[in-house]
C-alpha cells in the first residue's frame, strides 16, 4: 500500500503555469489547483501508485545525488510516513534540491507526503544503498 499526496501554494506574484510545470517536473500523476481567494491557489496531487514518484527517482539519479536523498529521507521518515519538502523555484528547471523548511524556499516548498506500508523497501527504491565499487565486485565474484 502506498498513498502520495503533492501540495503547494501559488502566492499572488507567483505564475501558476509555472509552479504546475514545477510540480509535475518532479510529481507523475493528476493535480487539482484549488483557488483559495485574494489571489492564492493551492495545487493538490494525489496518487495510490508508486510509478508516481518515477519522476523524482528519475532526477536523483541524473543529478547524481543518490547517497544524499537517501540520508534525507531516511531523516524524513516518521513510522509510515516519508515528507519531502522540495525548493519550488529548482523543480521548475528540473532539478531537485531538498529542503528542511518551508522557509529555505523564498517562494514555498513542494511537500510530498508518502504514506506507505514499507518505508524501509521505498527508500531502498528510490534512493538505493551505496555500496563502494570495490566492495560490489567481490560481491558479484561471491554470486557467481
Amino acid at each position: 500500500m502506498i498513498r502520495v499526496k503533492v501540495t503547494t501554494t501559488v502566492k499572488p506574484t507567483e505564475d501558476l503555469d509555472k509552479v504546475k510545470k514545477a510540480v509535475l517536473n518532479v510529481f507523475n500523476g493528476e493535480i487539482m489547483v484549488i483557488e483559495e481567494g485574494n489571489g492564492y491557489y493551492r495545487i493538490e496531487g494525489f496518487s495510490t501508485s508508486r510509478d508516481s514518484l518515477d519522476k523524482l527517482y528519475n532526477l536523483i539519479r541524473i543529478e547524481q545525488i543518490i547517497p544524499a536523498a537517501r540520508n534525507y529521507l531516511l531523516r524524513n521518515t516518521r513510522g509510515r510516513y516519508i515528507t519531502i519538502l522540495l525548493h519550488k523555484q529548482a523543480a521548475y528547471v528540473n532539478k531537485i534540491s531538498f529542503i528542511d523548511s518551508e522557509h529555505e524556499s523564498p517562494l514555498g516548498a513542494i511537500r510530498i507526503e508518502i504514506e506507505t506500508d514499507n518505508p524501509s523497501e521505498l527508500i531502498d527504491w528510490l534512493a538505493p544503498p551505496y555500496m563502494p565499487r570495490r566492495k560490489r565486485r567481490r560481491q558479484d565474484k561471491l554470486e557467481k
